[in-house]
């Protein structure tokens, strides 16, 4: 395969994508879409067609071929570890109410959307299931870690720090539906239990709806407007969200083995944009949501740039 082929087979894998995150924006600027139906999109899209999706992408998974308990725990501490380093990086350097928000902003990715998709895109269902797999540790870490550090530089109306609510955590990490789906379906993948025809059908139909919604609503929410306030500590978190941690992350996964397509989903997901929810709980926290929508915004419109250079880079020298 030519140099050419290998760039344009890559451009299939991520435009699609990308392309659906911008006719979000377009259909927003011309009133077609509005923040209600935003709000409620995103609703039905986290609480029923994504763990919908995941549920029926793991009952079909072949857990013997596509789950390796090592590919989980590097993930796991290499979030971790980005965590740390986010967190050390922002005592230095990022004035302190803005820390909070600095950090979610630079490790936490959008997988359950972007990286899914793109991760489905470049693998089929091998990809949706590996993505899969790997969502139920991207969502227990991603969701403690971002409460851990909002919650270190939350004030209360005296300005003294709020102590952190870890009933409150552990209550949003036993109800959050995709852990949920993670669960009840990778039992019924390992005992290879069938569903009814008609039912995986109408899943089927459901579960479609996923990522095209879930992408026009990410599109859809960004404001460039934002981008004129905070803009230089918006930079600092994407270009740590998007070049030095799947950089630094990517290597470290060669370093160890890693290769095809589990490579490429680890790469993928490290390589997604700051999370559209990462707005949500900063704002339910008291952070700066203006500095988390900046940040969404860049890495959002930077990754059609950076995934895709990614890709290329690693599917030229064959590694995925």
């Amino acid at each position: 395969m030519s140099l050419i082929d290998v760039f344009l087979s890559t451009l299939n894998i991520s435009l699609p994508v990308f392309a659906m995150v911008f006719i979000g924006i377009a259909l927003k600027r011309l009133g077609w879409i509005d923040q209600a139906f935003v709000n409620t999109a995103s609703r039905l899209v986290f609480r029923a067609t994504l763990p919908a999706m995941l549920f029926l992408s793991l009952i079909h998974a072949d857990l013997e071929r596509t789950l390796n308990p090592w590919m989980l725990a590097f993930f796991a501490l290499a979030t971790i570890a980005s965590f740390v380093l986010a967190w050390g990086y922002a005592a230095l350097r990022v004035k302190r109410h803005q820390r909070g928000v600095y950090v979610q902003g630079a490790f936490r990715g959008n997988c359950g959307v972007v990286g899914l998709a793109l991760a489905h895109g470049m693998y089929g269902e091998v990809g949706l299931s590996l993505g899969s797999l790997l969502l139920g540790v991207v969502i227990l870490c991603y969701n403690v870690l971002s409460v851990v550090v909002l919650a270190a530089y939350q004030l209360d109306e005296d300005g003294r720090r709020k102590a952190i609510d870890w009933n409150s955590i552990f209550r949003h990490i036993l109800t959050n539906p995709l852990i949920l789906a993670v669960v009840v379906a990778t039992p019924l993948a390992a005992l290879q239990v069938s569903l009814p025809e008609w039912i995986e059908t109408t899943g089927d139909y459901f579960a479609s709806l996923t990522l095209p919604l879930a992408l026009i609503c990410i599109g859809a929410t960004i404001s460039t407007r934002a981008l004129k306030t905070s803009y230089r500590t918006a930079v600092s978190a994407s270009l740590a969200k998007m070049v030095v941690i799947p950089l630094v992350a990517t290597l470290a996964a060669l370093g160890l083995g890693f290769r095809g397509a589990e490579l490429g989903v680890l790469f993928l997901f490290f390589a997604s944009p700051t999370a559209a929810a990462a707005f949500v709980m900063a704002k339910a926290m008291g952070g700066d949501e203006i500095l988390t929508a900046n940040i969404i915004a860049l890495t959002t419109l930077v990754a059609s740039i950076s995934v895709t250079v990614g890709v290329f880079a690693l599917r030229l020298n064959g590694l995925i």
